[in-house]
């Protein structure tokens, strides 16, 4: 997430987005996860040197990164979102407070896994494909991607709250997709998210991400399964749950009762789409796209 508290430091930012065609470029990026640039020249229409232009910009104000792979027809430049979320703070006269914590995805406190599910750490798979057993394996500490049909991941965060302190919003930003048996570009999954074992909300995940390599992964992941995620930022404040601005549910930060816990539990879990349990892929930060774990924010005023 890009968040501008200075308006001049923004100013490379906000003229990058001062073009029709490269917020035409973000959408698409938003749509489709990731695209070379020569299709998203076709997909507008455009020659490949202006595109190139376009592109420069959207890099160089780091909204976007590029990365090259190998294709049927030589070396391709692939563009992705570097920054799914922008918030520009314009209120100098009030200031939150916060702490952040990254959480490795291998650090969950409590789990179900079915099958088609596993555990990768950036070295080697942990024990086998589609065996739950390994999910308690000592090892899954150190795990950088899991992948679970069916089931939930539940974590632990600190919660460092005292007497004086407001909770004001709690936010988390992962990479996830889908489940799909090998991969499926267009595979639904509902995905469902749960703090302090209460409900925030759902996001319907589009696919499991195949068809480009992840720009994190070892050399030695299979490119025929699970590569890369979507990076979403989940918000829980005074107004309601939202998922990337969107809104999800109407619980809010008031009724996760955060300063009578002693710590604060997320769950992500597998709910049903049109009947059936598309899965959940959680990537950390030596798979997918985006180097980072699990992040978990808590903004609060002091009084």
């Amino acid at each position: 997430m890009a968040h501008i508290t200075d308006l001049k430091s923004g100013i490379e930012l906000f003229k990058a987005l001062g073009s029709d065609v490269r917020i035409e470029i973000l959408e698409i990026l938003s749509e489709e996860g990731s695209m070379n640039m020569k299709d998203i020249a076709s997909r507008l229409n455009l020659t490949n040197g202006a595109v190139t232009m376009h592109i420069k910009k959207l890099k160089d104000s780091g909204l976007i990164e590029i990365t090259e792979t190998v294709g049927k027809h030589g070396v391709q430049k692939v563009c992705y979102l570097n920054e799914n979320q922008l918030t520009i703070d314009l209120n100098k006269k009030t200031k939150l407070h916060l702490y952040e914590v990254e959480i490795k995805v291998g650090h969950y406190c409590d789990y179900n896994a079915e099958i088609t599910c596993g555990l990768a750490t950036k070295e080697h798979i942990i024990g086998k494909f589609d065996d739950p057993r390994y999910f308690s394996d000592p090892d899954r500490i150190n795990a950088e991607i899991i992948w679970l049909t069916k089931g939930f991941l539940e974590y632990r965060v600190p919660n460092y709250l005292v007497a004086n302190h407001v909770p004001k919003e709690l936010q988390f930003i992962l990479e996830f997709s889908s489940e799909a048996d090998c991969y499926n570009d267009d595979y639904p999954s509902n995905i469902q998210f749960f703090v302090n074992n209460q409900s925030v909300g759902n996001w319907i995940s589009p696919g499991d991400f195949g068809s480009t390599r992840g720009k994190n992964n070892p050399d030695w992941w299979p490119p025929h399964i699970n590569q890369y995620g979507l990076l979403k930022l989940l918000r829980i404040n005074k107004y309601g749950s939202y998922i990337d601005g969107n809104f999800i549910s109407s619980t809010t930060i008031e009724d996760l009762n955060l300063l009578q816990t002693h710590d604060i539990k997320f769950k992500v879990s597998v709910g049903q789409y049109n009947g059936q349990y598309n899965g959940l892929t959680i990537f950390g930060k030596e798979f997918g796209n985006y180097k980072q774990h699990i992040i978990a924010r808590v903004l609060y005023d002091v009084i």
